[in-house]
């Protein structure tokens, strides 16, 4: 199993060949998206002991029985909001922080929100420590979104609703789009909902996917009772 000293060129070559593999051979091809992939360095976000897979085309576990999406989806999903550099954006999700390093690198200001403390203060430690000041990780119920902040230039859920929820909708710029898992526990259709006008939006699927479930008073119940700010 590798270590935490491998070499900074050895992380350097498996992101590159994480990025042409993964990302632009399946047809993400955004540079500012390569590029956001080819810096972060995911093995930061990750357990010790699952080092030696941090740039598999795979999800990972992480604390509180939730996981780190595979880099692809990560990277589809960040494609499809279209971001210009200039947005404030938020985060629906946080789990260990990857997602929201992606978006630092790719958006003015990031407003990432977890549903568990654990997984909200380990987050923010790992992001602040790499230098990503422009992240603020909230610990909050994701469903309500944080309208304290918005409008939204862009949204991003990194976990499966039983619909969209209506709070995040209201919470986009007008142009702004918000990209969202929605289907069943069993499997989801990726969405991308844009908002047009103050009360009109299209909604776009963009693939089929499975994302741990969305919960809180606008999704899913609490499936196994626990109080989120264990």
């Amino acid at each position: 199993m590798k270590d935490r000293g491998i070499r900074h060129g050895d992380r350097r070559r498996q992101r590159d060949a994480m990025v042409q593999q993964q990302i632009i051979q399946r047809g993400v091809q955004t540079p500012e998206v390569i590029a956001a992939l080819r810096k972060v360095p995911r093995e930061k976000f990750i357990a010790r002991a699952l080092d030696e897979f941090a740039y598999d085309d795979a999800p990972l576990p992480i604390a509180e029985q939730q996981t780190i999406s595979q880099p692809y989806i990560v990277a589809f999903m960040l494609d499809a909001l279209q971001l210009t550099g200039h947005e404030r954006v938020l985060e629906i999700g946080t789990g260990s922080g990857y997602a929201a390093a992606l978006l630092a690198e790719l958006a003015a200001e990031v407003v990432t929100l977890e549903r568990y403390k654990s997984l909200a203060d380990e987050a923010r430690t790992v992001l602040q420590t790499l230098g990503y000041n422009t992240v603020e990780v909230i610990q909050s119920d994701g469903t309500l979104g944080w309208p304290e902040r918005a409008p939204y230039g862009g949204i991003v859920v990194a976990a499966a609703a039983p619909e969209v929820p209506q709070a995040l909708k209201e919470q986009l710029a007008i142009g702004g789009r918000l990209v969202i898992p929605v289907g069943t526990l069993d499997g989801q259709s990726l969405r991308c909902v844009t908002r047009v006008s103050e009360h009109d939006y299209q909604d776009e699927h963009l693939t089929q996917v499975r994302f741990v479930p969305l919960v809180g008073e606008a999704g899913w119940a609490d499936l196994d009772n626990t109080p989120p700010g264990r």
